[in-house]
């Protein structure tokens, strides 16, 4: 039985779907190829998972109830792994109706789907995001997470309680996981490590928001995925009265100055940035940080790349990727 994983072209979908390619195990990917950024960098990720036989793909958008339902017919799935959504906190703010469509009627096709055919394990992407206004520093599940500050976030909380529903009615087994700022090699080019490299290459000053007072818990993408491969294969137990249901941050448990990747980034460089500093920006929050001490009690692993690591990885695959 192959492994189902929705957006596979996307960063995370991706590098997973390599990782289990790479150990012989069947995939099956998924992905609508969206422009919402660079579909050529998309279509060079997938272009690399078509190389392994034991890859299939199919374009296809899992807001679509039609398309989705019959490729559960065709097959049966051991663990599906659904990373598509529309992701980014400030597109949110200009383009809701995405959010709905992708975040929550394609995550809804998605649990219908399930619940037809059932696998033994539904692995879901959730955010930090969800924590929204929360003071408490660090992160932990177990805190609430009921002040979402952009849409984006909001989606994200909504589909964690969806699969609670679902674990409950159907006794479907999902998991959750709240990523924390992921990061490296084939990453995303709305996200701040690729646009600062970006523009300090082409002599642009890079945006830094709040003047730089900001934390985050930057995740390196192999930890990530590490993570995801040892996840899958420990589905929640049964429980009396609880429904197979569970969340985890998946996070550094580190939280990082931005001025200090900043300053990573331009020892990873050799160029100095030039710094135009903002104010805040709607929807971001000062600071994110991940308790992890459930995810190493389950899993018995927590990340534990350095961000100088991971940054220098990153400028290594820019620089031969674009040839700058």
């Amino acid at each position: 039985m192959p492994v189902l994983i929705t957006g596979a072209a996307g960063f995370i979908g991706f590098h997973l779907a390599r990782r289990l390619c790479e150990a012989g195990i069947e995939v099956v990917g998924v992905d609508n190829l969206n422009t919402y950024y660079s579909v050529e960098l998309k279509l060079a990720r997938l272009q690399q998972l078509l190389g392994f036989r034991n890859f299939r793909f199919h374009t296809l958008d899992i807001a679509n109830p039609d398309e989705l339902h019959q490729l559960f017919a065709g097959e049966a799935f051991s663990e599906v792994i659904h990373l598509a959504a529309q992701a980014g906190v400030r597109y949110s703010l200009d383009n809701p109706g995405t959010y709905g469509q992708a975040n929550l009627v394609g995550f809804l096709n998605l649990l219908e789907a399930c619940r037809q055919r059932p696998p033994r394990h539904l692995v879901y992407a959730s955010s930090s995001s969800v924590y929204g206004a929360n003071a408490k520093l660090p992160f932990s599940v177990d805190d609430p997470a009921e002040q979402p500050v952009s849409l984006y976030a909001a989606s994200k909380r909504a589909n964690e309680l969806m699969a609670h529903s679902y674990a409950h009615l159907y006794q479907l087994p999902v998991t959750g996981l709240r990523f924390f700022t992921a990061y490296g090699p084939w990453g995303r080019p709305d996200m701040a490590l690729f646009k600062f490299t970006q523009a300090i290459l082409a002599g642009r000053p890079i945006q830094v928001y709040n003047h730089g007072h900001m934390g985050r818990d930057f995740t390196y993408i192999d930890d990530i995925v590490e993570s995801l491969l040892r996840l899958r294969l420990k589905p929640p137990r049964p429980e009396a009265g609880k429904p197979p249901c569970q969340l985890f941050n998946i996070g550094r448990g580190q939280p990082v100055r931005l001025l200090h990747f900043v300053e990573c980034l331009e020892d990873a460089l050799g160029i100095k940035a030039q710094r135009e500093y903002l104010p805040l920006q709607a929807g971001d929050v000062l600071e994110t940080w991940a308790d992890v001490a459930s995810l190493e009690r389950w899993i018995g692993f927590s990340p534990s790349t350095s961000l100088e690591q991971g940054v220098a990885a990153f400028v290594g695959w820019y620089r031969d990727f674009y040839r700058v």
